[in-house]
């Protein structure tokens, strides 16, 4: 058992490390590098980790991860559906377009669809986005039920930039205002560097599954863009959602 949870372990702080070699790995487990090699060459052999090359050694996780990751949460389906709608919307605006999901208090990454530009915004697959300070997380939490904002607002907004919105009479406001309109915005709010619009993608119980983004560098979003962006990310979602809904 005790090797089992080690392999977890080891998965998860690669996974936050990475690429991350042995020795670092076992200083930052305060496990023996026995221990953590045993792991991370059971972990390679069952196609979870993939050495990264160089010397020493520097270990991956592998897309696998990712894979399970999406069909434990049902994304693979919706990542089908989802991609002609992406691709539509790239066509349209020319920038990069993204794709995440709730989980908790937070929005994940599940998918996304580069600009040619060659300034662009670039976010893992994977990357957590907090919902208070990003245009898909405020997109979802204007489409919530009033309970679940309600106990979002009592874990309290972490500051991120100072454009971040930290006061919670303030969100409120903004998310009345993301209803009116049918698109989030952010401008520099999680990262200076990043603005985008975003809207939430209902199921069929009437909650938000999913949220859609625009995401373009600070330096080339306007009012103008922002405006046309959101109307086509609003209509992109739409579309999504009902996709979704016939597929259930």
């Amino acid at each position: 058992m005790q090797n089992v949870l080690n392999a977890l372990r080891v998965l998860e702080e690669v996974a936050a490390r990475q690429p991350i070699g042995v020795a670092e790995l076992a200083r930052a487990m305060d496990l023996p590098k026995s221990s953590v090699q045993r792991a991370l060459l059971t972990l390679h052999t069952a196609g979870w980790l993939r050495q990264a090359g160089g010397a020493p050694t520097r270990w991956l996780v592998t897309a696998k991860a990712l894979q399970v990751g999406r069909q434990a949460t049902g994304e693979l389906g919706l990542r089908d559906a989802a991609v002609p709608v992406m691709e539509e919307l790239r066509r349209q605006t020319g920038e990069t377009v993204h794709l995440a999901v709730p989980e908790g208090g937070r929005v994940i990454l599940v998918e996304r669809l580069e600009t040619s530009q060659p300034v662009r915004i670039v976010l893992p697959l994977g990357q957590d986005l907090p919902a208070h300070a990003s245009a898909n997380g405020k997109a979802v939490l204007a489409a919530s039920p009033a309970e679940a904002l309600e106990s979002y607002l009592a874990e309290g907004l972490a500051r991120y930039t100072d454009a971040t919105i930290v006061e919670p009479r303030r969100l409120l406001d903004e998310l009345a205002e993301v209803r009116r309109r049918g698109y989030a915005t952010n401008s520099g709010e999680w990262r200076s560097d990043v603005s985008a619009v975003a809207a939430a993608v209902i199921g069929g119980l009437g909650l938000p599954v999913a949220s859609i983004s625009v995401n373009v560098p600070a330096s080339r979003a306007t009012d103008e863009s922002r405006a046309e962006h959101g109307a086509l990310v609003n209509a992109a979602a739409k579309r999504l959602g009902v996709v979704l809904g016939a597929r259930g």
